[in-house]
């Protein structure tokens, strides 16, 4: 199973078309994107459809905005968070089942300065993400086993763009960052706290240690060009996939051309035939 994301920032005009051109490309088995930035109504699921991909949708018009696509079934989803709180006003996660794993595209505050009080609701909602994973379990025969292994384990993908450089590592230039969001200590802890649940970053486990590799590029200043970026864009997966991947790869070439987003694709292939679960592996 090949499970992908992508912040394609603003699914709308030729971002559509670079989009589907990138599905028979690539031919995920699932695709979360993010900050698709089109309503419910205005979501092109008929041409999702006809490229071969069954998806859900949870936007909110010119901001925000979440999808699932898949070409292995698409059940149970579910807009908004599972922790039993009250609903969340914006448009930032959407979960379902796809091939017996449980996925869930994640957009993430941006957070705008530190000390904001975005900043401190990004940290709240990280949390609340993190009871999201706990809580949104489905019992067996309907998807995703739990985890003997942990609590927040079993068939589990959480991907998207996370507004947080796990690692300096992930930055083109520590120093570039200081004072700013997305690195500090109290954003890094708040993802680690969603990863010890029992999710890992899959991208950074196949590649241990490689500088420069990233996912986000500013369109200001040459930045793509200058290969001045940040590694944002995670697909966490549970242990039983996570020991099953196989390959994790950047498309760069899709930051590249006419009107491109300033996020790239992300994707990591498991060897789902290795996986003991309850779930469908189709495709």
């Amino acid at each position: 199973m090949r499970i992908a994301t992508w912040n394609v920032n603003a699914l709308t005009g030729e971002r559509i078309e670079r989009v589907l051109a990138w599905l028979d490309m690539a031919r995920p088995h699932v695709l979360c994107l993010q900050e698709t930035k089109v309503s419910d109504d205005a979501f092109p699921a008929l041409d999702f459809h006809a490229h071969g991909y069954d998806s859900v949708h949870h936007g909110q018009g010119r901001w925000n905005g979440v999808a699932i696509l898949s070409r292995v079934g698409l059940d149970d989803p579910v807009a908004g968070f599972a922790d039993g709180g009250p609903p969340d006003p914006e448009a930032r996660l959407v979960t379902a089942t796809c091939g017996g794993v449980r996925v869930s595209s994640v957009y993430v505050p941006n957070g705008r300065a530190v000390g904001h009080e975005q900043y401190h609701h990004k940290l709240r909602w990280l949390a609340r993400l993190r009871a999201h994973v706990l809580a949104d379990v489905r019992p067996e025969g309907t998807g995703w086993l739990p985890d003997p292994d942990g609590p927040g384990g079993g068939l589990r993908a959480v991907c998207g763009d996370f507004n947080v450089a796990p690692e300096d590592i992930d930055l083109w230039d520590p120093a570039a960052f200081e004072g700013a969001t997305h690195v500090t200590p109290e954003e890094r802890a708040a993802l680690a706290e969603v990863m010890a649940t029992g999710l890992r970053d899959a991208f950074r486990e196949q590649h241990p240690g490689a500088p420069k590799l990233f996912s986000w590029w500013d369109y200001r200043a040459g930045a793509f060009h200058k290969h001045q970026g940040m590694r944002i864009d995670l697909v966490l997966l549970s242990p039983r996939l996570a020991d099953q991947a196989r390959c994790a790869l950047i498309d760069r070439n899709a930051r590249k051309g006419r009107k491109p987003s300033d996020h790239a694709p992300v994707f990591v292939d498991v060897d789902l035939s290795a996986v003991s679960h309850g779930g469908d592996a189709r495709g």
